[in-house]
């Protein structure tokens, strides 16, 4: 993060950057509208066939089995308080898992690019004639206009180097996609295997 915001910095972009116990729900659901939100933190899905003995920290999964926004979403700072048996959060306190459904509720309404750095966070259930439930529907629900998310856990080193060179990319090109196509082609050149360049994709409207 610490590389990204200097790239950023350089090129005269305002960044916000939070950090660690500033990294919480709180404070995600305060922000309004970034041009670019970037988020690099532990993503997850739960399919409905997992749910009965599945709990994520406080959250019994089986509760919420008709409903995938539940099931899927980014775990933030404070979710340690939140792990089973835990009592030491305060009332009215967020439990620290921002899950999809919620996601739906942020104001991202001129958020330009939303980068989920997490794992599997393109992953989510698919329905009939409405599409795949998960994060990536609830922040485009949310307003965003492009996404980009994995699609299976990732490697931290490959990602960082992946994200490092696809924000070169952008403040040089402006453009996204080709920021994006490029920065994956020089990933290859170090990685053969798909499993380290592969997992992110960029989606937009």
């Amino acid at each position: 993060m610490n590389s990204i915001e200097q790239l950023l910095n350089k090129s005269q972009w305002s960044v916000n950057s939070y950090l660690n116990k500033d990294a919480s729900e709180e404070k995600i659901k305060t922000i309004k509208s970034p041009d670019i939100l970037h988020i690099a933190t532990h993503g997850f899905f739960i399919p409905e066939k997992e749910n009965e003995k599945t709990i994520v920290y406080s959250k019994d999964i089986s509760l919420a089995s008709d409903n995938p926004l539940t099931r899927s979403g980014l775990l933030l700072a404070g979710v340690e308080k939140n792990m089973k048996g835990n009592a030491s959060r305060l009332p009215g306190e967020e439990d620290g898992i921002l899950t999809a459904l919620e996601v739906m509720n942020l104001n991202l309404d001129h958020t330009d690019l939303v980068v989920l750095s997490a794992c599997e966070t393109g992953s989510g259930e698919i329905r009939n004639g409405e599409g795949v439930y998960g994060l990536q529907r609830a922040f485009l629900v949310s307003g965003a206009n492009n996404l980009i998310m994995s699609l299976w856990k990732v490697s931290d080193e490959a990602t960082q180097e992946l994200m490092i060179g696809f924000y070169t990319q952008l403040l040089t090109t402006k453009d996204k996609v080709a920021a994006f196509h490029k920065a994956q082609l020089e990933l290859k050149k170090k990685y053969e295997s798909p499993f380290y360049w592969g997992a992110f994709v960029l989606i937009g409207r």
